[in-house]
């Protein structure tokens, strides 16, 4: 976020992880009833780690949808965690 009350500069990178996301079953993705298909919720960077770390076939039906409409499956995810800018 950016404000401008205590002069902070705007972090596209920090906003990258911390926008909302969730995962769901890939069947589930981007249907309208998706909501009701959530199994996980919160930062996109608190999924990408909880994705990441589960085990091979458990994420292997998964998905990751991010704020903004756009869809993280299971390789993205393992990615993403590798990534040097990945917050700890």
């Amino acid at each position: 976020m950016n404000t401008t009350i205590r002069g902070e500069s705007h972090d596209e990178a920090h906003d990258f992880w911390r926008d909302h996301a969730t995962i769901v079953t890939r069947d589930a993705a981007g249907s309208v009833l998706h909501g009701f298909a959530v199994l996980h919720s919160g930062t996109f960077a608190e999924m990408v780690r909880l994705m990441a770390r589960m085990p091979e076939a458990d994420r292997s039906e998964l998905v990751i949808e991010k704020s903004g409409d756009r869809s993280y499956g299971p390789q993205e995810a393992v990615e993403l965690f590798a990534r040097s800018d990945f917050p700890l």
